[in-house]
């Protein structure tokens, strides 16, 4: 497994179950928002000190994974 899958946590019992990053309370969607709104990813740690670039690089990936895949036409 490559080591940005180990930084993506989910936990029906945490968040509602959305991804979240290293089993904090930090969801992946509040680092995609934070670099869709402009942050970069110095900006993003001074905003969530718990974070590291790994975490943001993981979170970036994890969202790749999610929308990257073909489709079929019926």
């Amino acid at each position: 497994m490559e080591d940005w899958k180990q930084r993506i946590t989910i936990n029906p019992n945490q968040c509602g179950g959305r991804p979240c990053i290293r089993n904090m309370r930090i969801r992946v969607i509040d680092v995609l928002d934070l670099l869709a709104a402009g942050l970069n990813q110095e900006q993003i740690l001074t905003e969530l000190p718990d974070l590291v670039n790994e975490d943001i690089e993981a979170s970036i990936k994890y969202a790749r994974g999610k929308i990257d895949h073909p489709v079929f036409a019926a």
